[in-house]
């Protein structure tokens, strides 16, 4: 080895480590502390998430965010509204408005479904984030302008946006018990857990209970998906059936 000034140098000894230089720590900001908070909700859950462990993740201590997060209840709303940001909405048609309503949440149930448990971070809170706004304003707008009066298409999106953030939720819950339960195939899992279920209900007495043990099957047959999507449309029928000139 040879310095600057062209001496040589005396290497290291080997028992010594060699040391890699330090990495320039990012500049702590709302967007670094959202995005290191969602990799960890990504990868680990809702319940591994909060102020302390986003601050050891950027290697500083918890109150330096508190410049940037007021709380664990602010950044779960900046986090819910970061994933709300990945929903690809069209040009609102409400000569379409059935068609691009499904869409709409189709859409936003895969969405929600890619962040594990950040549907759980969505319930019982009022959107006010941009993207959160944005997605209201599409449905909102698109109802209102295929004629349905305002207050009752309000209801309408409140619904509509329970039944996605609940299914949603509701198979946030199975990923919980998924890694407590140590599978880590989400199908091993299902095929277990519905396995059980079918046990159960076949080996209840069938004179108490004809239907369910005669039809365990049926019961069960559907998946997740399916079971949306029937759901979904019962409730896009409902709306239509509320929209002028389709009152009986």
């Amino acid at each position: 080895m040879v310095d600057r000034k062209g001496a040589e140098r005396v290497p290291a000894p080997p028992w010594r480590k060699t040391r890699k230089p330090a990495q320039p720590k990012r500049q702590l900001s709302q967007d670094l502390i959202i995005e290191t908070g969602l990799r960890i909700l990504d990868t680990e859950g809702l319940d591994a998430l909060s102020m302390r462990r986003v601050a050891q993740e950027l290697d500083t201590g918890p109150a330096s965010l508190y410049a940037h997060v007021a709380n664990k209840e602010e950044l779960l709303e900046l986090l819910y509204d970061r994933v709300l940001g990945e929903i690809r909405l069209p040009e609102r048609d409400p000569a379409r408005w059935k068609e691009q309503l499904r869409a709409y949440a189709l859409e936003v149930h895969r969405v929600l479904m890619a962040h594990g448990d950040v549907a759980r971070a969505a319930l019982a809170t009022i959107p006010t984030g941009e993207n959160s706004v944005r997605a209201g304003e599409f449905i909102f707008g698109l109802l209102v302008e295929a004629g349905m009066p305002p207050r009752e298409a309000a209801i309408a999106l409140d619904r509509l946006s329970l039944y996605i953030v609940g299914d949603a939720y509701e198979a946030s819950l199975h990923y919980t018990r998924m890694r407590a339960a140590g599978f880590t195939d989400k199908r091993e899992y299902f095929e277990s857990w519905v396995g059980q279920i079918m046990t159960y209900y076949r080996a209840l007495p069938p004179e108490q209970f004809p239907h369910v043990t005669k039809h365990v099957d049926d019961l069960v047959d559907a998946g997740g998906e399916e079971r949306f999507r029937y759901g979904l449309d019962l409730i896009l029928d409902g709306i239509e059936a509320r929209m002028p000139g389709k009152r009986a």
